[in-house]
């Protein structure tokens, strides 16, 4: 089926990790602003099929070791498939394009990170027309109600750019039709396992009220991706008997987490970072970040470059949420989410928020309650945990009254405050969450390296 693919093909891909110094080049993640992936429904007679076309410069064209603008356009036909389908079959990109030896994708829509490895650059894989043959293959097999495919690359900076635009205008619509039905309208919720293959504890709840972690599955997706392939990575999942309605925990939901986490987690708490929060992959949007300094939430997106608050990137926080791991006070979540009236429902919803990136908060005003929105601080208002704290007791957030005042045995204590502390000792590696330290002085010695002494070997 893939004879005349220079690399391997197959699900034994799934995973791999390319890293900087071992890729060829990127396209699209942080550093590019104009990235997405679209698939849109169109008449068959509007379909050139199993054409594959490159907008802009093709493989050996894009500058090695560099960032670049990248989008995928695939356009499908085919009598069964519905437009209600299309957001179902686009985050099949991911999953496809993984199966491909020596090409690295993450995350979806306008947030995907491609990298092509310098080995499977060498061993022939120097066209997105093989890109391209790879996945009009695993769509059709996978996906027999596809009956016509073809794909679009684009690479071209100046091309990209209404066709980014527009792509953000679709999935705004496709976001807004999942609006306004609740969890506790429904029976089921869906599970989404694509991402185990790099989190394999990963337990994905798509309901109405809370989106998947990537942005890409609303429940209404869910439910079309288990009908259509009832055999594939997005299941239902019994609800089964609410055990807590204000941290939406469920009997179904931790039954279903136990089976397909192989007893690793137990527990999912849906509306809350702290608990039994709802596990973390690696493709999420944002995340929610507990600062115990002021008890509160900050948030941070993936596309913010600069510091957050508590002085840690984005990735480096993505690091500690990762995994399929259930991490309290780093909480994996998507944009979506934010716009949900459970979101951290258990915790104090946008009450217990209190800083996020301008561009974020902007596109959630109409979400965030009136009286809240001028209280929470952006990267412009607070670009340290001292800033943010003396704004938010200037403007009153509802946090500042939850807040304990300590005091010092000592005038000038040192204090040390972390998300996470590392300490090593007697062999073991110990890590202290959410750590707030007081000392009377803080000392920090090198450690010298243990000269031999007489009979030891050097």
């Amino acid at each position: 089926m893939f004879e005349d693919i220079p690399v391997d093909v197959g699900l034994v891909h799934e995973g791999e990790r390319i890293r900087k110094n071992d890729m060829q080049f990127e396209l699209g993640g942080p550093k590019v602003a104009e990235k997405f992936e679209l698939v849109r429904l169109k008449p068959a007679e509007e379909i050139e099929a199993g054409a594959i076309h490159i907008i802009g410069p093709d493989i050996p064209d894009l500058e090695e070791g560099k960032s670049h603008p990248f989008g995928i356009l695939i356009e499908i036909a085919g009598p069964e498939l519905e437009e209600n389908l299309e957001g179902v079959i686009e985050r099949r990109i991911h999953e496809y394009c993984n199966y491909i030896e020596g090409f690295m994708h993450l995350n979806q829509r306008y947030d995907i990170w491609i990298r092509l490895s310098k080995k499977a650059y060498k061993k022939g894989l120097n066209s997105f027309r093989f890109i391209g043959m790879a996945m009009q293959e695993l769509f059709r097999n996978e996906l027999p109600i596809i009956r016509e495919i073809q794909i679009t690359f684009i690479t071209d900076p100046e091309e990209i750019k209404p066709l980014y635009t527009e792509a953000l205008a679709i999935y705004e619509a496709r976001d807004a039709r999942a609006r306004g039905l609740s969890d506790e309208d429904v029976d089921l919720f869906y599970g989404c396992a694509l991402c185990q293959s790099f989190a394999p504890t990963h337990v994905c709840v798509v309901t109405p009220q809370r989106y998947a972690n990537c942005g890409a599955i609303s429940w209404f997706d869910g439910r079309a991706a288990a009908r259509i392939d009832p055999k594939g990575p997005i299941f239902p999942i019994e609800k089964g008997e609410c055990l807590d309605p204000k941290t939406g925990e469920y009997t179904g939901v931790n039954e279903s987490a136990q089976k397909r986490s192989m007893g690793e987690v137990e527990r999912i708490q849906l509306y809350s970072g702290f608990g039994y929060p709802h596990t973390s992959c690696g493709c999420f949007e944002a995340i929610a970040f507990y600062i115990p300094e002021v008890e509160g939430y900050g948030i941070v997106h993936r596309g913010f470059r600069d510091l957050a608050v508590n002085g840690l990137p984005f990735s480096t926080m993505a690091d500690s949420t990762a995994g399929g791991r259930q991490i309290e006070g780093f909480h994996g979540i998507s944009i979506e989410y934010m716009r949900s009236r459970k979101f951290l429902q258990a915790d104090g919803g946008y009450e217990a928020v209190v800083w996020i990136p301008e561009e974020i908060k902007e596109r959630l005003k109409e979400y965030i309650p009136e009286p809240l929105y001028e209280q929470i601080a952006t990267e412009k208002d607070a670009t340290t945990v001292g800033d943010l704290k003396a704004f938010l007791m200037q403007h009153q957030h509802p946090v500042v009254e939850r807040w304990v005042e300590i005091e010092e045995e000592e005038e000038g204590g040192a204090v040390i405050t972390a998300g996470e502390l590392p300490i090593t000792t007697g062999g073991f590696r110990i890590l202290l969450k959410n750590a707030r330290i007081y000392a009377d002085r803080v000392i920090i010695q090198p450690v010298q390296p243990k000269k031999p002494g007489r009979g030891e070997k050097q």
